[in-house]
């Protein structure tokens, strides 16, 4: 079985197994992971499972952990670097293996956390505190908080678009349209990046748009009650419109089965593509990518959807991922002690260039033009998220996963027979039985 095909198979038992009690059960289901009130108290050893390949291998997270370790040095923490990591983690979570900290995994099922996670607090307290706790409440209390949130929009190379004789954001997606015929042929860069190849930056970056175009921040949650998601005036329409005007119109690489999200970033940097859509944590690694490139970081700004609202340009404000500690693990308020200090202590959000989950820290400078440019940074609700993930199993769509838009660039490009609008309807109609199977 070649790797793909492997991947597929683990993806398919993991969907499948997840959803059910793995583990062996919930025990200690009432057993609150709270840290040590005194450090010195706290000891043993962790395993910290992460997706950061890259902050194991050059000892960045070493180097965290020798910082954590100067406020609790009975502590010891292992760090476990995994590739695939939602194809091999979800997998793992069918044992009581799963390290003593982990990143919340997609698949697993908010309903299902309390089998899986030990309760980090209530809800009505830690909001006061945290952003984003509403994406991991369960019956009022919080199962995870975020490694940081996001905000999301257009990553471009500015020299690019004056080049073309770009100056200022597009107000509306014809504009962006044009704007991108502008730069194929007055600059001569790829306008647009799909990255189709690699399929998450088709996605989580789109799909947490949501919300963006409508400036609504009730507008993910609402989806649970909606029949007809892809409707003209609604968010999803207009984002998957977007981009399938991108392809059809030939304003992205010419051949998207062939991208590389590692190179793009010296693509972008270099100038040779000008755009992509990705959440905020991605300046800072494209400005490094120029950097090492020999260019000018500056030249990596960050736009808004081309829309407004009475005005205004949008953007969600929407979390990563959520560090939660093992249900099973017999260290919970180490693990605990690990994911307040690396929240709270280790700086590790401003240096990615990411928003912060404590509600007290500023914007990262990342976000410096949003500020100026008085973007309305909206916190997207994830109250309804259960609900939303049951209709949208249901309906075998992905809003989370690559299959539905890589279709969508397919159909654009022509790879594909069939239209936009008998995609939608199908989409449509597919969410609308969906609703009445998962009981909404």
């Amino acid at each position: 079985m070649g790797t793909k095909a492997r991947s597929a198979a683990l993806l398919a038992i993991a969907m499948v197994t997840v959803a059910g009690c793995g583990g062996g059960g919930t025990p200690n289901a009432n057993e609150t992971a709270a840290a040590p009130l005194n450090p010195d108290s706290a000891s043993g050893a962790i395993t910290v499972l992460t997706n950061r390949t890259d902050l194991v291998q050059d000892g960045t997270m070493k180097k965290y952990a020798a910082e954590f370790n100067k406020t609790y040095p009975k502590v010891k923490v292992k760090f476990e670097a995994i590739t695939d990591y939602e194809g091999e983690v979800k997998i793992r979570m069918n044992t009581e293996n799963y390290g003593d900290v982990l990143l919340i995994p997609a698949a697993v099922s908010k309903g299902d956390y309390p089998k899986f996670f030990a309760p980090l607090g209530s809800t009505g307290d830690m909001k006061q505190t945290y952003r984003f706790t509403d994406k991991t409440d369960v019956n009022g209390r919080v199962y995870g908080i975020a490694t940081f949130g996001t905000a999301n929009g257009f990553v471009y190379n500015k020299a690019v678009w004056k080049k073309a004789g770009i100056t200022a954001w597009p107000k509306t997606a014809q504009e962006f349209l044009g704007d991108l015929r502008a730069v194929k042929d007055k600059a001569g860069a790829t306008p647009y990046y799909t990255n189709f190849k690699d399929g998450w930056p088709l996605t989580s970056p789109w799909t947490n748009s949501v919300g963006a175009v409508s400036c609504d921040s009730q507008a993910s949650d609402k989806l649970a009650a909606t029949d007809k998601p892809w409707v003209k005036g609604s968010d999803l329409y207009a984002l998957d419109s977007l981009l399938y005007d991108i392809v059809h119109d030939k304003l992205a690489e010419k051949d998207p089965t062939t991208t590389n999200w590692e190179s793009s970033k010296t693509l972008l940097a270099k100038g040779q593509i000008s755009s992509m859509m990705l959440g905020s944590w991605a300046v800072n690694q494209m400005r490094e990518a120029a950097r090492k490139a020999g260019r000018n970081p500056d030249d990596i700004g960050f736009m808004p959807y081309p829309g407004q609202v009475g005005g205004t340009f949008c953007s969600t404000l929407v979390s990563d991922y959520q560090q939660a500690v093992n249900i099973h693990s017999e260290n919970k308020g180490a693990a605990r002690a690990w994911i307040d200090w690396f929240t709270e202590k280790s700086g590790y959000s401003a240096k990615e260039g990411a928003v912060s989950a404590l509600r007290a820290d500023a914007l990262p400078v990342t976000l410096e033009e949003y500020i100026d440019n008085d973007v309305k940074m909206v916190e997207r609700s994830e109250a309804k998220t259960a609900e939303v993930n049951a209709v949208d199993q249901a309906s075998e769509i992905g809003l989370s996963q690559q299959d539905y838009r890589q279709k969508l660039v397919d159909l654009a490009r022509g790879a594909q027979k069939g239209s936009l609008q008998d995609y939608f309807d199908d989409l449509n109609k597919r969410w609308t039985q969906a609703r009445q199977t998962a009981g909404n």
